[in-house]
């Protein structure tokens, strides 16, 4: 086996492995410092994606339940997907307090593509949906 910078260019699952392998045997001379300290941020920035993915989607429900509300009844509303979101987002956010004050500026980046959605899936014209999210703020993500 090469280097951990090495292993690092040719087989990332590898050196994942290797390098929890020298972190938990306090090899600590043998990592690829730069590669751990870059794979730590992706994971934060992972999580905040989802984040970011998850409350667009949260929201473009969250519209559709506003603006079309005689589908609730019709099994169509996303009742189950409002809820799924909703959990979602909290197990998200409990092992990662400091993502939450993120929500605000994610609901804002995101609210324009779940307007877009919204609108295309009930058919309704976009201009139905409010221009700005009105969750900023705190309200309806919980």
């Amino acid at each position: 086996m090469g280097s951990n910078a090495e292993l690092y260019a040719q087989d990332f699952y590898a050196w994942t492995q290797a390098t929890a392998h020298l972190i938990r045997t306090g090899q600590w001379y043998d990592i690829n410092l730069e590669a751990l300290a870059e794979e730590m941020e992706s994971l934060g920035a992972r999580d905040h994606r989802e984040l970011r993915r998850r409350l667009q989607r949260l929201v473009t429900h969250l519209l559709k339940w506003r603006y079309q509300p005689a589908k609730r009844q019709t099994g169509h509303s996303g009742r189950a997907t409002i809820r799924t979101q909703r959990l979602e987002i909290a197990a998200l956010l409990a092992p990662s307090p400091s993502l939450r004050r993120t929500v605000p500026e994610a609901l804002s980046a995101r609210y324009g593509l779940a307007r877009e959605h919204a609108s295309a899936q009930t058919h309704l014209p976009l201009l139905t949906f409010p221009e700005s999210c009105p969750l900023v703020g705190g309200a309806g993500v919980r």
